[in-house]
């Protein structure tokens, strides 16, 4: 006898009714066209924020560079003989700028290196900002001055960059379009994976050829040496968004592993008979008295501690307060401890080593720092780099290969729905009320998921209909 011919595609596009196998599905082969589904929407909808992400990203991960040449004249300076106490360096960027009050003063950290006097509340600087004096330690030259940001540093080039991976210089509304590319990162590069490694028998037959399989073949390959890369970004990219990033401060403080800080009390500081005549602080606007110990004297204490280059230094915030000096390097965390320093006598109250801290708390510090590009220096900043190029190559190949998938003439067609169907019970529910508790977790992941998953469902349903009224039996356009 032969064979029944197959049963015409119903207009919707959902999978003609068959037959029921003799044995059941894996739950593997199951899952695949799911998972091939979501990779490609995902990939065709969140793209273009990933591409956005990826090449401001690069830019960001040579700003540290380009920063070192635009401002080279404030960094450096030619080493002299010896450094001026720095109570004199912080005189000499007062009297150039004697508006606003010291914020911090970061002294030089290394030879032909300049201090930055960071000033707070100057007219024309916004508040979230420090306008950064540099001197010459040599002979208290005062080199000039920019605007700086965040606990990097950061110069104007690099803020702007910064800004516009973060937020696209749109401020709290931009920042949804980088937590949206984060929140769908890890989702991309883990089902992408999945499809890759699922396809051992294809992947044999990719080789050698041209066209759109050989566009997936270098898809899937840079896909798969890039994903572990991309997993980080997504993680680190989240833990200083808007929404998921308060879930996840949230989550640590219940677990106890928030950052901790030094105690900037000073047991021994009160208000005396001479408060609000400055101290030797250079007129930081702290109203301490004259029987203040001084920057150099600070600093000399926080050296005994360990606390070697660079360090900032941050004046007392009142009469009850200490000083606070706590090493600002970047390039490796494990230098991140801090002390307290009594503005009247000179001895530390208080010190928090980085060792100390929770390991949540040191995972995220090492997380944002490499994230940053600061963890290890410009093998960082290039590894960054390589990364956002292997994202922007991933997005464009996989929109070329949309294309070529409908002959080159339009955008191929979407694949079939109903995939969920074939995926077992005992599979699916868990696997959904997973997404479910992500998604509340995650907001721009679950929310646009489940704008898809409704608009998906409204199409299908119109195409049904559509297609039930059509005599001719064709597929639905």
């Amino acid at each position: 006898m032969s064979a029944a011919p197959p049963a015409p595609a119903p207009p919707d596009g959902r999978p003609a009714p068959t037959a029921e196998p003799a044995t059941r599905r894996s739950v593997r082969s199951s899952l695949r066209p799911l998972v091939l589904r979501l990779h490609f929407y995902a990939g065709v909808l969140i793209a273009p924020f990933l591409l956005v992400a990826a090449a401001t990203g690069f830019l960001y991960a040579a700003s540290y560079t380009a920063e070192k040449v635009v401002y080279a004249d404030q960094l450096t300076v030619p080493v002299g003989d010896r450094e001026l106490p720095i109570e004199r360096q912080v005189a000499a960027a007062r009297k150039a700028h004697p508006k606003g009050t010291v914020a911090a003063v970061r002294p030089s950290a290394e030879d032909g290196a300049t201090t930055r006097v960071l000033l707070s509340g100057v007219p024309g600087v916004a508040e979230d900002r420090t306008l950064a004096v540099f001197v010459n330690p040599y002979n208290g030259e005062v080199r000039g001055a920019e605007e700086s940001y965040g606990s990097s540093g950061a110069l104007p080039l690099r803020t702007w960059i910064s800004g516009l991976h973060r937020d696209l210089q749109l401020g709290e509304t931009g920042r949804l379009y980088s937590e949206l590319a984060a929140s769908w990162l890890w989702v991309i590069a883990g089902g992408g994976l999945v499809l890759w490694f699922g396809r051992r028998r294809a992947r044999r037959k990719l080789r050698g050829t041209t066209g759109r399989r050989r566009l997936l073949s270098l898809h899937g390959s840079v896909g798969v040496w890039a994903a572990g890369g991309l997993f980080f970004l997504s993680a680190t990219g989240l833990t200083w968004s808007t929404y998921a990033g308060e879930s996840i401060g949230d989550l640590r403080e219940a677990l106890g592993q928030t950052t901790p800080a030094v105690s900037a009390s000073a047991a021994g500081a009160a208000a005396g008979e001479h408060a609000g005549h400055g101290g030797g602080t250079g007129g930081t606007g702290r109203s301490g008295g004259a029987d203040d110990v001084g920057l150099d004297a600070v600093l000399k204490a926080a050296r005994a501690k360990g606390l070697t280059n660079p360090v900032e230094i941050v004046p007392p915030a009142d009469d009850s307060s200490a000083y606070v000096v706590k090493q600002t390097e970047r390039t490796w965390p494990g230098k991140a401890d801090s002390a307290a320093i009594d503005p009247r006598t000179g001895e530390v109250t208080d010190v928090l080593r980085f060792d100390d801290f929770p390991v949540l708390a040191k995972l995220t510090r090492w997380g944002i720092d490499a994230h940053s590009g600061t963890l290890f220096g410009l093998a960082n900043q290039i590894v960054l780099a390589a990364l956002a190029l292997a994202l922007v190559l991933l997005i464009v190949w996989g929109y070329r290969m949309w294309w070529l998938r409908g002959s080159g003439s339009a955008f191929g067609r979407p694949l079939p729905r109903g995939a969920w169907q074939h995926v077992p019970a005992y599979v699916l529910v868990p696997l959904m009320a997973a997404i479910a508790v992500l998604g509340y977790f995650v907001p721009l992941l679950g929310i646009p998921l489940a704008a898809f998953l409704a608009l998906d469902v409204l199409l299908g349903e119109i195409a049904y209909r559509r297609g039930r009224r059509d005599p001719s039996g064709q597929r639905a356009a």
